[in-house]
């Protein structure tokens, strides 16, 4: 059963769209199950997220978690949206079913996809950010043995 948080960012997810001449992109998907999700980054010069779209294709966990985590990170630096976890996404939705903590992950994945597609762009290296998995199929299954 989905919370109401989870079920009112799916109804009416926020920041769904494109930024044109993003700062930075990030694509990461899951071939289990077939989502896909992408995260455009607006960073100012000052390395503040003024703006966040992103465009998922999945189920409503996806879409609910995609529009949560462009809600965590809009307005906060690149240090403070790089500690948003899909802990923090899963807690800010109220919770989700086990079975879709994997759309969490993906979450915050694409967010590490697009700063580190930002660090690249810009010649920077942002402390603490590994190069991302394109496909966290892998990961969740880490996660399922625990």
């Amino acid at each position: 059963m989905y919370t109401e948080k989870v079920m009112d960012h799916f109804e009416h997810p926020r920041n769904v769209g494109e930024i044109e001449n993003a700062s930075g992109i990030g694509t990461v998907g899951n071939a289990k199950c077939g989502d896909i999700m992408r995260i455009y980054l607006d960073i100012d010069e000052n390395q503040i997220i003024q703006d966040v779209k992103f465009k998922t294709f999945g189920c409503g966990a996806a879409v609910a978690t995609s529009s949560m985590a462009t809600e965590l990170v809009k307005g906060k630096n690149i240090r403070e949206a790089l500690s948003v976890t899909n802990k923090a996404v899963m807690e800010a939705l109220d919770g989700l079913p086990p079975v879709k903590v994997h759309c969490s992950l993906l979450a915050e994945e694409a967010i590490h996809a697009a700063l580190w597609d930002y660090a690249q762009k810009n010649g920077i290296t942002i402390e603490g950010l590994e190069k991302p998995k394109s496909d966290i199929h892998e990961e969740e299954e880490e996660i399922e043995r625990y």
